[in-house]
């Protein structure tokens, strides 16, 4: 990693340092510069040189092929947060937004309805604990992904996300987040084997992606916040999917390769997750990713990070890349 590159992401003020290396620390919730200081982190950033651009460069004296480097590097898109009712999102200068927007919830559900607001296990009539979890979600764009995207010219890729945009509000898709319709009827949803979180085979099924709902059947209240937040991630990045979102994608350019869908359990080929609360982790890795405390209120975050490669334009028409 180039020496400006380094210096400007790992020497950002002994706090913020600390703040990552003391990490995993419990947290109840987080704050804005908290979430900006745990992008603070080598491993979720993963820098490096992929390859070698070609450009052709015509000038009134003849036209050359010049070169510039290539680089891969993932930049924090979104903070998914995952809770237990309107206004209770974890990151606290964010909780106003769900809060807002409860009002319709409210009015869909007829201030409540099926399952209520909490992520409290729902108990059948002979009292027995049930698996069933609710929870509400939000997908915010994350604070730090313009510092991270973009900030130093051939040695750094933009991002597609923007600060603090709202690209899911579950209470504004109460309908769909509520009911599962229709994507309970979905092949997703019927098959099994088709788009889990985790594997049965391997003994460590997490959940089904497929509804895409607040209703997760989980007993782990960790593992069942997860689920909840891949499903999200699934709807932002994808066109066309019935719900009420923001779709979060870049748009594909000469020298630009923004990332693509978010896909469970391919490893850390188009996505990878940072726990933000009730953990603050320094790493990023991919659900399943070890067993972990459940947050006492049942609200947890955590960000999203995808991968881009990039480099800098060096002439008029771009002609390929090789990559390493």
């Amino acid at each position: 990693m180039p020496g400006s590159f380094r210096k400007h992401f790992y020497a950002a003020g002994t706090a913020s340092v600390l703040v990552v290396a003391a990490a995993p620390a419990t947290v109840a919730a987080i704050n804005t510069a908290g979430i900006i200081a745990s992008a603070v982190s080598q491993n979720c950033i993963s820098w490096r040189v992929s390859g070698i651009c070609y450009w052709l460069m015509c000038t009134p004296f003849g036209c050359s092929v010049k070169t510039s480097v290539k680089v891969t590097h993932y930049i924090p898109e979104v903070v998914v947060s995952t809770y237990t009712g309107p206004g209770a999102n974890p990151w606290h200068e964010m909780a106003f937004m769900s809060g807002a927007a409860g009002a319709v919830d409210g009015g869909l559900t007829g201030g409540g309805g099926a399952g209520g607001g909490n992520a409290a296990d729902i108990k059948d009539a002979g009292h027995r604990q049930s698996n069933i979890k609710f929870k509400y979600a939000d997908a915010i764009g994350h604070p730090a992904t313009s510092l991270i995207g973009g900030s130093i010219a051939g040695y750094s890729c933009d991002t597609a996300a923007r600060a603090f945009n709202p690209y899911f509000l579950s209470t504004l898709d109460s309908l769909m987040w509520r009911s599962g319709l229709p994507e309970s009827l979905y092949p997703e949803a019927l098959i099994p084997g088709q788009r889990e979180l985790g594997s049965q085979a391997r003994a460590n099924m997490w959940g089904n992606l497929y509804p895409r709902s607040g209703f997760v059947s989980q007993t782990d209240d960790d593992k069942a916040s997860a689920v909840v937040a891949q499903r999200v991630a699934d709807i932002i990045t994808r066109s066309g999917q019935i719900h009420v979102y923001q779709q979060l994608k870049g748009a594909r350019k000469p020298g630009y390769w923004p990332p693509g869908e978010v896909k469970e359990n391919t490893g850390t080929a188009n996505h990878k997750w940072q726990r933000l609360s009730p953990t603050l982790s320094a790493t990023c890795a991919v659900f399943p990713d070890g067993a972990y405390p459940t947050a006492q209120d049942g609200n947890e975050a955590y960000a999203l990070w995808q991968p881009y490669s990039c480099c800098k334009r060096r002439g008029q028409t771009f002609l390929y890349a090789t990559n390493f």
